[in-house]
């Protein structure tokens, strides 16, 4: 995680920004900062301290750390050696419901970074007790977990944020400042590119012993159970359907954040998708090497756009499937990429092109590196104004800021991350629907009008005592 950005840099940032003209490279600076918060100490519960929970648990060390859930007994060691003594330790469970339970007069923000399927789970309860909360992203596992977390944390009238670290940033919120200024005009399709490989083939591996310090059914939480097996714990979940969402739902949050807000999206009431071309995938295991489509209808002054994105790109062991000439795309990029990589003399191998009709822009994997074409366009648009409110920080920083200041998350579950992940999320229904079925998707009723045996993927059956 980079470092937040301090009023200074601030400062100086914006002096230089605000006199330069849309170059090849328009921003590269991660966050910005507003000024200090109050010096109110928050009262933190960390959710998961692997991974991404790293950074939870070095903003809960910032404050004061209440309390730590955890299932790994030698992250939990690890953990409690890095915390300052003189402040005292966090109380340490396995389950965090039992967690929020007993500590939550104690707790004002909880801070969630588990694997994906524990994410609504962990989240809800936290909200339901009245305590703000941060979900790391893909904000839940299906579209249901998305829309009830953003109702219900509408109702507790709770602050929330996801981590989708690229919406803190300057390269989104120029990006949008640059869309709706019309660098490129109408916006008619957006290419984006994931350079990961979630997914696989094949049922479940032979059954395991449980490695000594890891508490297996906490780590299975709402998930079917299932013996302890290779290829889960503590990364590669992501592949499997029970725990993970998947490439493009692993990644969507980040790449195609800009996509989703500069051409609002979320403002769509109805819209299709269909997969492509794509290769793997089984009843246990995500498909690989998608290439998705979704054609959006008009939304306010915005005319239709068609979305692409391509996951795994340049990746094709057998077998694969395709339709419409999609084949080629499984090993090679489509032509617009190629063309356009031709102009900027670069390759790219994550980020999302925007094609307009009156130019292209170029974003990176969390929107920075900013680029215009073509050079007559660059030099002759006129770099619009800095209109949208910044982030304090980065996500955990900027929802603390919010919480001391009565302030609002920029990518806070109502208003912003649960519909963003809701439209990731039909992505995945087109994966699994499989090649060729184009899906129309009614926002409100949050349900496939035109196949409805993919609705059963909206939701999922949990184990008791873990339901959302």
């Amino acid at each position: 995680m980079r470092r937040t950005t301090t009023r200074r840099d601030f400062l100086k940032h914006s002096a230089l920004a605000a006199g330069a003209a849309v170059g090849a490279q328009v921003v590269g600076g991660p966050y910005l900062m507003a000024g200090p918060a109050p010096s109110r100490t928050l009262n933190v519960a960390v959710v998961g301290g692997g991974g991404m929970g790293g950074y939870a648990v070095g903003q809960a060390r910032n404050e004061r750390f209440v309390a730590l859930a955890e299932i790994d007994d030698g992250r939990i060691a690890e953990i409690l050696r890095g915390c300052d003594k003189s402040k005292g330790e966090p109380k340490v469970y396995y389950d965090y419901r039992k967690m929020i339970d007993e500590c939550h007069k104690d707790i004002d923000v909880v801070l969630v970074s588990t694997p994906d399927h524990h994410h609504a789970p962990a989240a809800i309860r936290a909200i339901n007790r009245g305590k703000h909360a941060f979900c790391q992203k893909p904000l839940a596992h299906n579209i249901y977990e998305c829309r009830t977390l953003a109702e219900t944390a509408a109702k507790n009238k709770v602050l929330t944020q996801m981590g989708n670290q690229g919406h803190c940033g300057e390269g989104y919120h120029r990006l949008v400042e640059l869309i709706w200024g019309g660098a490129i005009g109408n916006v008619l399709e957006t290419h984006s590119i994931f350079n990961r490989d979630f997914g696989g083939s094949g049922g479940i591996p032979p059954g395991k012993p449980v490695p000594k310090g890891v508490h297996w059914d906490e780590w299975l939480g709402p998930a079917p159970y299932r013996e302890y097996h290779d290829g889960l714990h503590p990364f590669s979940w992501r592949s499997w359907r029970q725990f993970g969402t998947g490439t493009f739902g692993d990644m969507a949050c980040h790449v195609m954040d800009g996509v989703i807000w500069s051409l609002k999206l979320v403002e769509a009431t109805k819209f299709s998708i269909e997969c492509l071309a794509q290769r793997g995938g089984s009843a246990e295991m995500f498909p690989q090497s998608n290439v998705i489509k979704f054609d959006f209808p008009a939304r306010g002054n915005m005319p239709p756009v068609k979305v692409f994105s391509y996951d795994n790109l340049g990746h094709e062991p057998p077998p694969f499937a395709s339709r419409d000439g999609f084949r080629d795309n499984l090993s090679q990029k489509p032509e617009v990429i190629k063309n356009f990589e031709k102009e900027a003399q670069r390759q790219f191998s994550e980020g999302t092109i925007y094609v307009g009709d009156k130019g292209i822009l170029y974003t990176d994997t969390y929107g920075g590196g900013i680029q215009l074409y073509p050079e007559s366009r660059r030099q002759s648009f006129q770099n619009p104004p800095r209109t949208l409110p910044r982030a304090h920080g980065g996500p955990i920083e900027d929802l603390f800021w919010a919480i001391k200041n009565d302030g609002t998350p920029v990518s806070n579950f109502v208003d912003y991350a649960g519909r963003l992940t809701e439209f990731i999320l039909t992505g995945q229904l087109a994966m699994l629907a499989g090649v060729g079925k184009r899906l129309e998707w009614d926002v409100a009723a949050m349900k496939c009008t035109n196949h409805d045996e993919i609705n059963q993927f909206v939701r999922r059956k949990y184990r008791p005592g873990w339901e959302v």
